[in-house]
């Protein structure tokens, strides 16, 4: 499960729906990112990631540490 994923799309102020229209994917799929189910082609990853401000490169970690500030979560 990508739970830091899920954090990261709260903090937007986004649902998934929401995201996945932005993204231009189905909903299915990005639910599938989040819960850990799918992993993101580079390409989409890449997408993602500029949706986001993080790094594509962390889809394809096995470990993720949320390195956010806290002033970056509360902002």
């Amino acid at each position: 499960m990508r739970k830091w994923l899920k954090g990261i799309r709260h903090d937007k102020g986004m649902t998934q729906e929401e995201f996945a229209k932005t993204l231009g994917i189905p909903v299915t799929t990005y639910a599938g990112y989040e819960q850990g189910n799918r992993t993101p082609s580079v390409r989409q990853a890449a997408r993602l990631a500029d949706e986001l401000n993080i790094s594509w490169t962390i889809f394809f970690e096995t470990e993720v540490r949320d390195t956010r500030t806290d002033e970056e979560v509360t902002s």
